[in-house]
């Protein structure tokens, strides 16, 4: 496995992960997840697998229009019989109920915006195909989702960050001794991310190879699989450059391709460094709750007012679409409105 690109190795295990998924929803549903293969990642599949599992699930056990009736019993005409307040009844359901573990699950406007998106993608997939008279589900509004503040560092928490993170002080107890192990790695990581906005999921795919001092690059692979060229400064330069000076020392590490590696000497996984950058951030900042798309957040925003250009904020950011970083990134803030505020003049004399 380790010759394969961590890209490929992710890709393999979600495939995997939404073939047993599918073992529990209808065989018409096989359709609708090889339709979409070329347009979506094996996440994206097996996010809306999971989806639609519970629409499913909630369709025999909350509801009487098919009862007697297993998932594996429904057929694609079956989705005809909906009707909207079907859909008002299920989007109701999702802010409190037990899953198929018998756990507690809740939704709040962007989890059920969420869910709804993917029985909306599959019941259109079905009737554009004609294999379903009318697209009951294109009918239901989605949620309304209310703005979220940006949740950033400001820059005088970005040095405090740093330094707290170079430091290990305010730590305690075993994190402290852990500190001792994994500051050179710590450091190398959250500068990176703090310094060039990759995703958590980028950061944890690099290899050693994907790191270019010649010319102060790295080739980052992007949702999708794309492969991309980003730059980084001096200051990513060398924290990463003392990083692998101490990785290049641990023979157990010799075979193994990963940039960033945990003490188990594997490469580190996304949910450790969200545990990581919690555990520094809850002594530098304890009223925020940063994580590492907030460390995306804090390159962005000050990205764009370093430059004023969202297209270039865009591009290094990895957005799609443009749209996506206006959202975020070029709200206007207090700064540009004090200077709107003396930008005109209205007599000459004043």
């Amino acid at each position: 496995m380790k010759t394969q690109s961590y890209y490929n190795e992710q890709r393999i295990k979600n495939t995997d992960k939404l073939r047993n998924v599918q073992r529990d929803l209808p065989d018409f549903a096989m359709d609708f997840f090889v339709g979409i293969e070329s347009q979506t990642s094996a996440l994206t599949r097996l996010n809306y697998a999971y989806d639609i599992r519970t629409f499913f699930n909630w369709l025999i056990n909350e509801t009487n229009l098919f009862r007697g009736k297993s998932v594996l019993d429904l057929e694609v005409k079956d989705l005809e019989k909906l009707h909207t307040t079907h859909f008002e009844r299920y989007l109701s359901y999702l802010t409190s109920y037990i899953d198929e573990n018998g756990e507690t699950v809740t939704n709040g406007e962007r989890g059920k915006a969420r869910k709804l998106a993917a029985i909306r993608s599959f019941y259109k997939y079905y009737f554009r195909r004609e294999m379903i008279s009318v697209d009951v589900a294109s009918k239901i509004e989605m949620p309304k989702l209310h703005e979220k503040p940006i949740i950033k560092l400001e820059e005088d928490e970005v040095h405090k960050f740093l330094n707290m993170v170079d430091s290990g002080y305010g730590l305690e107890g075993h994190q402290k001794g852990f500190h001792k192990i994994t500051r050179t790695r710590d450091v190398a990581l959250i500068t990176l991310l703090l310094g060039t906005g990759l995703r958590v999921s980028e950061c944890v795919g690099l290899n050693v190879n994907d790191v270019d001092f010649k010319i102060n690059a790295l080739t980052v692979t992007r949702k999708g699989g794309n492969q991309v060229i980003l730059y980084f400064n001096d200051e990513v330069k060398l924290a990463l450059y003392d990083w692998l000076v101490e990785r290049s020392k641990n023979p157990l590490l010799i075979d193994e391709p990963a940039l960033f590696t945990s003490l188990q000497n594997r490469r580190i996984t996304t949910r450790a460094v969200e545990k990581l950058v919690k555990k520094y951030a809850g002594v530098v900042t304890p009223l925020k709750h940063i994580t590492p798309h907030k460390l995306r957040s804090t390159y962005g925003t000050r990205l764009y007012h370093a430059t004023q250009d969202i297209y270039i904020v865009a591009d290094v950011l990895g957005h799609k679409d443009v749209n996506t970083t206006k959202k975020h990134y070029a709200a206007v803030s207090d700064d540009i409105r004090r200077k709107a505020s003396t930008a005109v003049t209205l007599r000459q004399d004043a």
